[in-house]
């Protein structure tokens, strides 16, 4: 079963998040601090971490960054900062998702499981063996690979699923709800300028600002004409 880490530094907290998550069947580690959190993510990385931004030694945000650039591990943010402009700093800076305190353990260990789905379903099953190619990009999807000409690609586990997805159907628009709904795959509390987010991201790490289109008003698509 998967590992869970949280980091944490209001241990009832954590520990109410690692009862639910050991009850659903989950192995679940506490770091009480950043610098815990991070000997422990380099010790054993873990499948998913649970992240507060408040810690008492560090910036939530700081792990996020590195985690994101060295590691590829799915973040969720757990923070007390209710602000707009803090949920997209989380999702800028390479979290899959973020949720508000005070908030239902049950919709926390949902979101978990979505995200292990996606990742189970990307690095095998009824992917394994398939490859889509949209013009100089190719996904492999049993190794859980993107290539852009010669050049690997790196991305998350959400990028990877939300690109899969618009490679599937080139030249058909997807809604942001649409978009949503197929990745995080169960009913988002947040607005979806979380797909607007994502989509940044896919685009800076493609270094392509052309091969997903926004369809203004609407949402995105990868171009049918770059379609081969």
């Amino acid at each position: 079963m998967a590992n869970i880490l949280l980091i944490e530094d209001e241990r009832a907290i954590a520990e109410l998040l690692k009862y639910g998550l050991e009850k659903e069947g989950f192995t679940a580690q506490m770091a009480l601090t950043g610098k815990e959190g991070l000997s422990k993510i380099e010790a054993a990385p873990p499948d998913v971490i649970l992240l507060d931004l408040m810690l008492p030694d560090m910036d939530g945000l700081d792990i996020c960054r590195f985690v994101t650039g060295e590691k590829n591990i799915p973040i969720i943010i757990l923070s007390a900062r209710n602000d707009q402009v803090d949920k997209l700093i989380g999702l800028e800076y390479g979290a899959d998702d973020y949720v508000t305190k005070p908030f239902d353990i049950r919709e926390v260990i949902l979101r978990v499981k979505s995200i292990l789905r996606r990742i189970e379903r990307t690095r095998g099953g009824e992917n394994e063996g398939g490859t889509l190619r949209v013009a100089d990009t190719v996904m492999d999807l049993g190794r859980h690979e993107v290539y852009k000409g010669e050049r690997r690609v790196e991305l998350t586990p959400k990028e990877f699923a939300l690109l899969e997805i618009l490679m599937r159907s080139p030249g058909r628009v997807f809604t942001r709800s649409e978009l949503l709904e197929k990745v995080w795959e169960f009913e988002y509390m947040g607005d979806t300028r979380t797909v607007d987010i994502h989509i940044q991201r896919l685009r800076k790490k493609l270094q392509d600002d052309r091969f997903i289109r926004t369809v203004f008003g609407v949402g995105y698509k990868v171009a049918e004409e770059e379609a081969q």
